[in-house]
């Protein structure tokens, strides 16, 4: 009996990595093995960063509202406390949009918070 070789689906699989690979540099675009090394990789570093991004985020959020926090004389922790104690909703990321964007606006939030 012959032996079965399913190369369609084996050619399927392998040309979907090497669309991934396309734009690396050297043999990580047209050598299997290596554009697949560098695909699986690519992969787990996307998966990670989603996560990541997340979280980078965050922190520029907190740096933005902290600066903006100090010019008017208060920390960021202090604003945060007076902020949730007199249930203002605005999140971080409206918060931080304020501070960079719109001093004015911000201002007047600090005030309320005073």
């Amino acid at each position: 009996m012959p032996r079965s070789v399913n190369s369609v689906a084996s050619r399927a699989r392998r040309k979907k990595v090497m669309k991934l690979a396309k734009g690396y540099f050297g043999r990580r675009k047209n050598v299997w093995t290596v554009a697949k090394n560098a695909v699986e990789k690519a992969m787990v570093y996307a998966y990670r960063d989603r996560r990541n991004k997340k979280r980078n985020f965050r922190s520029l959020w907190i740096t933005r509202i902290n600066a903006g926090a100090r010019i008017h004389g208060m920390s960021y922790s202090q604003f945060m406390g007076k902020v949730k104690a007199n249930n203002i909703e605005l999140n971080r990321k409206v918060l931080a949009d304020l501070a960079m964007n719109h001093p004015d606006a911000f201002k007047a939030v600090v005030d309320k918070v005073k």
